[in-house]
């Protein structure tokens, strides 16, 4: 008997969508669901932080299970730890791509052609194992506020930002960034008004790296009439994945609710497409950060 292949493009779509849809009475997201500041999830072997849909899907897990850690491995890599993943546990499961060489199609050639695939892998929380001790944080050296580190990191990507009105936005034609003055924002129950601007100027930073000069995001060559929506998917992963790396909690926009139903069209239609928005907006976050290093 056949055994039906796991999807994992499809399962992580589904994950996410479920996501969405559980919050949408408030129009709030798996990453804004959570009462201080998030982390990306960090690997318990490499110590290195998950990437591109990889934080989504570990997100929504931590938020659906109450996990609060960060901090995940395969069951292989808690054994070496020192740890037990407990019976019955249930992994989550992250995508890695694997490239492979394959025969090129045609009859004729004798050429061969690289293709990747994605290759699932189960992943569990430390909060799902037993004999697991949390490394003492070290305070560091010298103390950034999370505000001051936005505040920084923004003015040496070089973006020009003004701000005036009511609307936050980012406009091509002058290439800049438009926001509300600073006390027009208010606060959140998880959030302060200073991280509700933040947020919001994040998310709008993300927006300019989409111009031809920097990550050339085109994304109605795929899309087509959901290319906007899956623009405003991608700016609002890439503030979630700068929030996180910067301290700050991620608020929620004021027009969120409005993109919500487009997003869901986009991702329940294509199962691939939140793992495009989330490599577009890794993507934008490297080069943003890439911007940050090579500025004196």
């Amino acid at each position: 008997m056949k055994t039906e292949r796991f999807d994992i493009h499809q399962h992580i779509t589904d994950q996410i969508v479920s996501a969405i849809e559980q919050g949408a009475g408030e129009f709030r997201l798996p990453w804004h669901r959570t009462g201080g500041n998030i982390m990306r999830p960090v690997n318990i072997a490499s110590k290195n932080a998950y990437r591109g849909v990889n934080i989504l899907t570990l997100w929504a897990t931590a938020d659906a299970k109450g996990y609060e850690s960060g901090v995940w491995g395969t069951y292989k890599q808690w054994g070496e730890s020192g740890a037990q993943v407990k019976k019955a546990e249930k992994a989550a499961y992250v995508v890695f791509y694997k490239e492979i060489t394959v025969a090129a199609e045609a009859e004729s050639s004798d050429e061969s052609e690289t293709r990747l695939f994605a290759r699932a892998t189960p992943v569990f929380a430390a909060e799902q194992v037993d004999g697991y001790v949390a490394p003492a944080e070290e305070p560091p050296a010298t103390v950034i506020e999370p505000i001051e580190a936005a505040e920084t990191f923004v003015s040496r990507t070089g973006a020009q930002v003004a701000h005036g009105g009511s609307r936050a936005f980012y406009r091509p034609s002058t290439d800049s960034i438009q926001l509300p003055p600073r006390e027009a924002f208010i606060g959140t129950a998880t959030s302060s008004a200073a991280e509700s601007y933040y947020a919001t100027l994040l998310h709008e930073l993300t927006h300019w790296t989409s111009a031809e000069a920097r990550c050339n995001r085109q994304l109605g060559k795929r899309f087509g009439s959901e290319a906007y929506a899956m623009e405003e998917l991608v700016a609002e992963l890439g503030a979630a994945f700068l929030c996180a790396d910067l301290g700050v909690t991620p608020a929620l926009r004021p027009d969120h609710a409005s993109y919500i139903a487009n997003w869901l069209s986009v991702l329940k239609a294509d199962k691939k497409a939140i793992f495009t928005a989330a490599s577009k907006a890794q993507q934008a976050a490297n080069y943003l950060t890439s911007l940050v290093g090579e500025r004196p």
